[in-house]
């Protein structure tokens, strides 16, 4: 018998019609009013579609809408929703406002990210990097930025955690259905759907474009599930980050490469890329392929490529930024160097590092990017070392990757009651100018016994979850009849102490499982109680992580810490939600340094969550003792396990003489007054140096428009300039090892001099075919260490002077500042007449 499906939808009565346009835009998503709009419709619906408005509306009964159609207050409520969004999509921006070098039409800065994390009902994200990606894509659309986010529309998404009766990590995938989700396929003026065709090996993979409105701005993904496809690479987007490395690089290639070419098919010129993480490298080989294929060589190509690209390293953890091997690198992107016109072994060298037989993404995007940054103060000091090789005989204070610390967007993580108070005593949640830090100091405004008892009722929230999931997980693990469970799962009054990230072994989540004993004895105190809720996912390859899951999990149903600690299994951004604002501390305990940066404390931060780390990512620019405790004073140690006994020591001291006394230090009127002084101090850290409005505003201002004026420089009168800085390059390589240093001269200098001297220095440079416009001459000073090594170095630069038999004589002086030993050396780096100075590889000399 043959049979056929059909769907049928509740019919939207016309008086409700704006409901439909505000669920296709996510901007509800960081919109209370919105949210609230959609879950009064049916409070449990809401619940089991996972917050999802569009799910919502094509199941809720009919009856239902035509009681709502009838409601004054509904409608009401409604069309104050539909006009704030109609507002915030058409005011002046800052963008606007700020930056007068706006882009032509068709123009747009391109953000490419293998994940978003936009909302829990759009599930194409794993955690952190995706849900960066997302708040970063919101902050754009605030702050009025023509960016577009280009992504892939997996078909499984990632996957659904639970666990066995062990407590060992099991994964499921379900099927994202996208009649049910805020994307729509883009079609061209015809009403046709627009596909792209992606090269990769001896296959041409068709891709469908689709489209998520997030507020102003647009995110387009690739999808491969086409019947015309096989069904191997209908797979290409079946899961994130699934599969083995053939996977893994047709991923990528459809991301970068695919994602370019799906640009240019919409009639989008991606003048500006950013290059989030690695994953989306391959952006650069379809890049150079067009350029070369309107005229340009190589060498221009590159330049014109490069000038337009930003490159975010997002870890130093070796897994975290991917490798292929050579081979596999050279057969999938044969149709691509084939086009660019490039030998095997020139191009592999842009990604090779020493004598591996791997090609490194983050090596390649490095070597194609102008602009290139880690994301905390102290990951980009360790991106600098770890990346020192790619640019030989450069200090390592002079890597050229900068650093901007990742932030949070403020109207997604913030809670409800937090934002009433927000607004009542300080005016709003996001200041017109997002590097307004002094907007912020209006928080200690907020009276003591309300921000109190807001957070109260959050974290007796939070209990209510909490005891609900992990009933709902025993259940569903077939665990039933332990004598224990018949105890109180959670104290709403309890310190309620929250860690929850991804299961990556470095970061450590059974730190505080180290004494058992010790730990026992902490929950235990009946005068100041403490309890944990932990959550997080390991990588499905990870069994060192899922190890950490059991052993927590083991240790939540022990009878000495059952209700007291608790592991509830498949978080996502929900329950990060009620996690961030409703436990009493954050607690992080990475492997120093290994936590590029990290962004779920910020989010508990911003919410009044005091801050419980070691001294790594974020956390070493944002620790005050007034914001919350450090876990040593970020030391290294050799050896793993010392450091693991002496941290977990230094957290079980702080835990019982500092953290819990003041929690439960109680004035008048039930108050810790002293702790309602650290939430207050960590609100306004966060809100004010910790948000993506600020982090976007700091890409825009040092990154996105500095790589779009110098790009455009290069690229007008057909490109004339790329043309002309190539040839130069190509013209000083050539010459560059015939320069000598022939000699430095300090002249008239003493063994000893007195702060406020300075130093006469003269270098003699023989430069044969290269002129002094062609050279910078700089004088390094610093001070110097046994072994004459300098450090805290400074440059200034030597004049050129005159030449003289053959040489080139540069003058300059060095200033003496403070008191101590100090030396000098001198260098030359080549340096464009228009472009300014060049550092490449191999491009110094340095006085022997």
């Amino acid at each position: 018998m043959k049979s056929r499906t059909y769907r049928v939808v509740p019919r939207i009565p016309e008086t409700l019609g704006d409901l439909k346009k505000i669920a296709e835009n996510t901007w509800w998503c960081w919109n209370r009013k919105a949210i609230e709009l959609f879950r009064s419709m049916d409070q449990d619906l809401w619940e089991v579609t996972h917050h999802n408005p569009t799910l919502l509306l094509g199941r809720i009964s009919q009856i239902r809408l035509e009681e709502l159609a009838g409601d004054p207050v509904f409608l009401s409520e409604m069309n104050e929703v539909s006009g704030r969004m109609n507002e915030y999509l058409h005011r002046p921006t800052w963008f606007e406002k700020h930056h007068s070098q706006t882009l032509n039409k068709g123009e747009v800065i391109a953000y490419f990210s293998a994940e978003f994390g936009l909302h829990e009902s759009l599930p194409i994200y794993s955690g952190g990097l995706g849900v960066l990606a997302g708040d970063t894509l919101k902050s754009t659309s605030d702050l009025g930025l023509p960016v577009v986010g280009v992504s892939i529309l997996y078909r499984l998404g990632y996957f659904n955690q639970y666990l066995n009766s062990d407590g060992w990590q099991q994964e499921s995938y379900s099927v994202n259905d996208y009649s049910n989700m805020p994307v729509e396929r883009v079609k061209d003026s015809n009403g046709n759907a627009v596909t792209i065709v992606v090269p990769m090996g001896a296959e041409r993979v068709l891709a469908a474009i689709w489209r998520i409105k997030v507020g102003r701005v647009k995110l387009f993904l690739l999808d491969t599930n086409l019947p015309e496809n096989t069904p191997e690479n209908r797979d290409i987007t079946g899961q994130l980050y699934g599969g083995d490395k053939e996977m893994r690089i047709r991923q990528e290639i459809l991301l970068g490469a695919g994602g370019i070419m799906a640009l240019r098919a919409m009639g989008l010129t991606p003048v500006v890329r950013h290059i989030n993480e690695g994953h989306s490298g391959f952006l650069i080989v379809e890049m150079m392929a067009h350029y070369i294929e309107t005229g340009l060589s190589f060498p221009e190509a590159r330049e014109m490529v490069t000038a337009g690209n930003v490159f975010t390293t997002h870890t130093p953890v070796p897994a975290g930024n991917e490798e292929f091997h050579n081979d596999l690198v050279l057969r999938y992107l044969r149709p691509y160097l084939d086009r660019v016109g490039l030998n095997n072994q020139t191009f592999l060298k842009y990604g090779s590092q020493s004598s591996s037989p791997n090609f490194s993404m983050t090596v390649f995007a490095l070597n194609f990017s102008r602009k290139a940054n880690g994301v905390s103060r102290l990951h980009g000091e360790v991106s600098r070392n770890i990346w020192r090789n790619v640019w030989p005989r450069l200090p390592e204070t002079e890597i050229p990757v900068g650093y901007v610390t990742n932030g949070v967007h403020e109207s997604t993580w913030i809670s409800g009651e937090i934002r009433r108070l927000l607004q009542k005593y300080v005016g709003s949640t996001s200041p017109k100018n997002p590097e307004d830090e002094n907007f912020w100091h209006k928080i200690s405004r907020i009276p003591d016994s309300e921000l109190w008892r807001a957070h109260e009722r959050l974290r007796a929230r939070l209990v209510g979850y909490a005891r609900r999931r992990w009933a709902n997980q025993l259940e569903t693990m077939g665990i039933r009849g332990l004598p224990q469970q018949n105890m109180p799962v959670l104290n709403p009054d309890a310190l309620t102490i929250g860690f929850a990230r991804r299961f990556a072994t470095y970061k450590r989540a059974s730190l505080l499982l180290s004494d058992l004993d010790r730990l026992t004895e902490l929950l235990n105190n009946s005068s100041r109680p403490i309890q944990v809720v932990f959550a997080g996912k390991a990588h499905p390859h990870d069994n060192g992580g899922k190890d950490l899951i059991r052993e927590i999990f083991h240790a939540s149903l022990s009878k000495e810490l059952y209700g007291k600690l608790v592991y509830l299994s498949d978080y996502n951004m929900d329950m990060a939600r009620h996690m961030v604002h409703g436990v009493d501390v954050w607690l992080n305990t990475p492997r120093i340094p290994m936590e590029a940066s990290g962004t779920s404390g910020m989010k508990a931060a911003m919410n009044g969550i005091p801050h419980c780390s070691v001294l790594d990512g974020w956390w070493a620019e944002g620790y005050r003792p007034d914001r919350g405790w450090a876990i040593g004073n970020g030391e290294t140690y050799e050896d793993s396990a010392v450091q693991d006994r002496i941290e977990a020591k230094a957290l079980y001291d702080l835990l019982e003489n500092m953290i819990a006394p003041l929690f439960h230090d109680r004035g008048n009127g039930g108050i810790p007054t002293g702790w309602t002084a650290m939430m207050k101090q960590s609100m306004h850290m966060a809100l004010s140096e910790f948000n993506t409005n600020r982090m976007v505003a700091e890409y825009t201002g040092n990154y996105y428009m500095p790589a779009l004026s110098f790009a455009r420089s290069l690229g007008v009168n057909n490109m004339e300039g790329a043309k002309e800085l190539a040839n130069w390059k190509e013209a000083v390589r050539e010459k560059w090892q015939g320069i000598t240093i022939a000699g430095v001269e300090p002249l008239e200098m003493s063994d000893t001099l007195t702060v406020g001297d300075s130093i006469e220095v003269s270098a003699k440079l023989r430069a044969p075919g290269l002129s002094a416009e062609d050279l910078s001459v700089e004088a390094q000073f610093g001070e110097a260490s046994g072994d004459d090594w300098l450090s805290g170095r400074t440059s200034t630069v030597l004049k050129f002077s005159r030449e003289e038999d053959g040489m080139l004589l540069f003058n300059g002086s060095i200033p003496c500042m403070e008191a101590g030993r100090f030396g000098f050396t001198v260098r030359v780096l080549p340096a464009h007449p228009k472009y300014g100075r060049v550092v490449e590889p191999g491009l110094v000399h340095w006085w022997e």
